[in-house]
């Protein structure tokens, strides 16, 4: 069984405003929350100075968090209003972000393809993005995982030096 390190590190304070068209309810309006994003980071070895992920290294991440999600606007990329919300975006109106879907599920694996890409990238393979968590409020979060399978059965442990047949 391999081990593994993980290091956390948070983001939050990130005031944007979204809705969701298809929506039969109020989601349906335009409506802001401050986000908030979690990841979890990983590796099997650690770097030279013993950490999973340099904190400092993430300023790229930090600034792409900051251009996607401080004081914008997200619509998804389906909206039947994104005309509109484009021209608004053009005469300043509002700072406008089109996103795959906006809900914190589609989001969390949005943020989460981003980052991991970033810290494989800066890490040279050795450090990975495990989960991120996205949260609008204290109430509502939604995670993105990377997950791995599962063996069907559970392997055959032995005792060192053990052979594999069985003595009567």
């Amino acid at each position: 069984m391999e081990a593994r390190y993980r290091s956390t590190k948070r983001f939050w304070n990130f005031p944007c405003c979204h809705r969701q068209h298809k929506h039969d309810g109020h989601c349906r309006f335009i409506h802001g929350y401050s986000r908030e994003f979690k990841f979890w980071f990983e590796c099997t070895h650690l770097d030279e100075n013993n950490f999973v992920v340099d904190f400092s290294a993430l300023d790229e991440l930090k600034s792409w968090l900051e251009h996607m999600f401080d004081h914008t606007v997200l619509i998804n990329a389906d909206d039947p209003e994104r005309a509109l919300f484009e021209q608004m975006h053009a005469r300043e109106v509002v700072n406008l972000r089109i996103l795959p879907s906006v809900s914190m599920e589609a989001t969390a694996k949005y943020v989460f393809e981003y980052a991991d890409v970033l810290v494989r990238k800066s890490t040279a393979g050795r450090c990975w993005v495990a989960k991120v968590l996205v949260a609008e409020n204290d109430k509502n979060s939604a995670e993105y995982e990377l997950v791995e399978r599962v063996p069907a059965a559970p392997p055959e442990i032995r005792a060192p030096g053990a052979s594999a047949e069985v003595a009567d």
